[in-house]
């Protein structure tokens, strides 16, 4: 018998030797100037730091089970390389102009997010998306319970934890979430929106970067207690039948042109009602992407997709997914400064914000059990991806819980429920602090 062959190490289709040293050959190009800084050059600089971070942070014991892997690596990495600027100073502003203002990130998770509408049966959205608003509502009222809670032990007034510490970390984010009830609060009060806006990004970015190493956590849990948790994709505990296999045949060039015009179509339908047609509901701006999150829920449960191009959107969320979120971790991390994390971390704002995290986990969980979901795809969805930092958040708490098929439920949580947040905060600014 001839002498077994030792496995290969592959990596994103290569040899790792090959993979390495690209990687390598780009950042030398960066650090010598040699590499542009057009979009060329900023997503093979993006790729490479990113890939070599997830490949160490795979393999990191411990950290790799519960604090997030090489997704979380890559987005600390990023954020030291930029912030001490070992990195030129040009490439991360370019990063930030890609990922940011050109909006990259909202293009990475409209693919996403329509790829893991359109990769379930028809009958499990229906099922599943009547159960979730009470799963978020469970994950709001549990928020709220620990974090008054937590507030009480360093004299905080229970008013004072709702309308600084829960109402922004379970707001959807920044832009979505800080940012307008800033504004809600300078018009009940008449005092600074500014002030309020730096406090709750503070305490939000803590909660953010705890509600990604709870995902790791979850993830972690789910493995020993595999009957609390799902295939990744679904929530419902009767659901696994009714996710979509995909088709033995090939999915053609055509075939995945029309599952990028159709994200496209859609993302574009959303911005339309959320500017022009229906831009408030009771008084709250709906941002594009919950219109969008609803309209592919409608295509999907009527049936107008042909079935070609479901496939082919799931080989496109694939792809968006499993590659390009190192391109996001990395832009994100750029636009993050390391030496501010650090100052955030005071005794009291940590203490609150962890129990803000753990109380949106907990209850969440429980909602999710009574309605049918698993409890901790439900924790890490309706809980956890209501108290990070929106979209963003979303991706680093999903990739820190290998649940990246569940992008969909996330969005709905940080876009529905931070608009259910909102109209919480303008009731309790209006009625309390007025």
């Amino acid at each position: 018998m001839g002498e077994k062959k030792r496995p290969r190490l592959v990596t994103f289709g290569m040899p790792w030797w090959l993979a390495g040293g690209l990687a390598l050959v780009v950042i030398v190009s960066a650090w010598t100037g040699a590499l542009t800084t057009d979009m060329t050059g900023c997503l093979a600089l993006m790729l490479a730091i990113g890939f070599l971070c997830n490949e160490v942070g795979e393999r990191i014991p411990i950290w790799n089970s519960y604090v997030g892997g090489g997704l979380v690596l890559a987005f600390l990495v990023s954020a030291i390389l930029f912030t001490y600027k070992i990195i030129p100073q040009e490439y991360a502003e370019n990063m930030q102009f890609l990922v940011l203002d050109v909006n990259f990130l909202s293009f990475f998770i409209i693919f996403l997010v329509t790829g893991s509408i359109l990769s379930l049966d028809r009958r499990l959205l229906l099922r599943s998306f009547a159960r979730y608003l009470p799963t978020i509502f469970g994950g709001i009222v549990g928020a709220s319970l620990l974090g008054i809670s937590a507030g009480l032990l360093y004299g905080v007034t229970p008013m004072d934890a709702m309308v600084r510490y829960v109402l922004p970390i379970m707001g959807g984010g920044n832009g979505a979430g800080a940012v307008p009830l800033s504004q809600i609060y300078k018009s009940a009060t008449g005092e600074s929106a500014s002030g309020y806006y730096s406090f709750a990004l503070t305490i939000l970015t803590i909660a953010n970067v705890f509600a990604i190493f709870m995902g790791a956590l979850l993830n972690h849990l789910g493995r020993h207690l595999p009957e609390w948790t799902g295939d990744g994709k679904t929530l419902l505990r009767s659901g696994n039948g009714y996710v979509k296999e995909e088709k033995k045949s090939g999915v053609s060039a055509r075939d995945l042109g029309g599952a990028f015009f159709l994200t496209l179509g859609f993302c574009a339908l959303g911005r339309l009602f959320a500017n022009v047609i229906v831009p408030k509901i009771f008084g709250v701006a709906i941002h594009p992407l919950a219109y969008m999150v609803v309209f592919v829920v409608l295509a999907a449960a009527l049936g107008i997709v042909p079935e070609n191009i479901c496939v082919a959107m799931k080989r496109l969320q694939a792809f968006f997914g499993g590659n390009l979120v190192l391109v996001i971790m990395v832009g994100i991390g750029s636009d993050t400064n390391f030496l501010e994390m650090l100052e955030f971390l005071t005794v009291r704002n940590v203490v609150i914000a962890i129990a803000i995290v753990l109380g949106a986990t907990i209850g969440s969980a429980i909602v999710g059990q009574i309605v049918g979901f698993f409890p901790i795809d439900a924790a890490i969805t309706a809980g956890l991806c209501m108290a990070n930092r929106g979209g963003a958040g979303d991706l680093a708490v999903l990739g820190a819980s290998k649940r990246m098929g569940l992008m969909a439920y996330a969005q709905f949580s940080s876009r529905f429920g931070g608009a259910v947040v909102l109209i919480i905060g303008s009731v309790l600014f209006g009625k309390w602090l007025g």
